[in-house]
């Protein structure tokens, strides 16, 4: 048997063609070579691993629909065959609370709430490569992951605001928010700081913090944070191309609660304010771009941290998407 059998491409509606490369690549079991169990289903990864390795690198995104993946113990033991190294949610700002494993809820704020374009954890120095998504309940209507491919973000941005790219280049952004003690599932970015730093010290917080490259000023709401100036591009070495790699959008138009004002979350390095009109327009070329394909139960989504910003559609429930992240 051939090690290509294991798999075979897929084609969906929602599905776009970049440079001539499918986005997201979409990865089905082979009827010839069927995957009956979750052990099966590791085993073709690691058989596999090469090619996937390739994929992930030329789409960006590599969706597996149709797999035997059913519970939250089949996606760890799925994450875990790609035997990459987990990164701990330090500094993250999405309430969120494990399941088994190395696997966590995603975002768990309200289902009315979108959330706004990002790569993941870009707002601290340390954040994941690979991030894997797995759908156990597929939503009643909405609540799609849109993906979309970050350095045609910076293209298009540095075509249309060229003076506003090379300010964001050359000053980075500053990432402010206020966080309480305990979580607040009412908010997108409801993390306190007890679980975004997994301590009550406040000694061992700052320290933590510090290691992030981040500062803390406690007040009497809990603690602010101030991250940066941290780069808002980066430089893909593996793609030898620019990434627009940043939270800019998502924290102008979607990180607020009864803390944070979300058009003082982020700024430039410099502590100039970001001009209102060039962020919002940057949405709407995020979402001219973007793919979102409807979850159905059983999918798994391997994004590529270093060339996709993804998001989350509001959506009526009843919907339950899990989260793995990997160094």
């Amino acid at each position: 048997m051939a090690r290509d059998d294991l798999f075979i491409s897929s084609q969906l509606p929602h599905q776009r063609t970049f440079d001539g490369v499918p986005f997201p690549a979409v990865l089905s079991p082979n009827p010839a070579v069927p995957l009956h169990t979750i052990t099966d289903f590791a085993d073709a990864i690691q058989a596999e691993k090469a090619s996937l390795e390739s994929l992930i690198k030329s789409s960006g995104a590599v969706l597996f629909r149709g797999l035997p993946v059913q519970t939250a113990a089949d996606f760890n033991q799925a994450v875990e065959a790609f035997r990459y190294e987990e990164l701990l949610y330090v500094g993250g700002a999405a309430p969120r609370s494990n399941v088994v494993g190395r696997v966590f809820t995603a975002n768990e704020s309200p289902p009315d709430q979108k959330i706004p374009f990002h790569h993941e954890m870009a707002q601290v120095a340390e954040f994941p490569s690979k991030l894997f998504f797995f759908c156990e309940q597929e939503p009643k209507s909405g609540g799609e992951t849109p993906i979309v491919l970050s350095h045609h973000i910076y293209n298009r941005m540095k075509e249309k605001y060229p003076d506003f790219v090379e300010k964001l280049e050359k000053h980075g952004l500053i990432y402010i928010r206020v966080l309480g003690e305990g979580d607040d599932p009412s908010s997108p970015i409801g993390r306190g700081w007890h679980s975004t730093f997994m301590t009550k010290d406040k000694a061992v917080a700052e320290e933590r913090a510090a290691r992030l490259g981040m500062k803390i000023e406690w007040t009497p709401e809990g603690a602010r944070t101030i991250m940066g100036p941290i780069p808002a591009v980066k430089f893909d070495k593996s793609r030898n191309r620019k990434i627009w790699f940043n939270s800019m959008v998502a924290a102008y138009t979607g990180w607020s609660d009864s803390r944070n004002d979300p058009t003082k979350a982020v700024k430039f390095g410099d502590g100039s304010l970001l001009p209102a009109d060039v962020v919002n327009d940057c949405l709407n070329i995020l979402e001219e771009e973007c793919v979102a394909i409807p979850w159905k139960q059983g999918d798994v989504l391997l994004i590529d941290n270093w060339a996709v910003l993804h998001s989350r559609r509001s959506f009526e429930p009843p919907r339950r998407v899990l989260a793995s992240l990997c160094k």
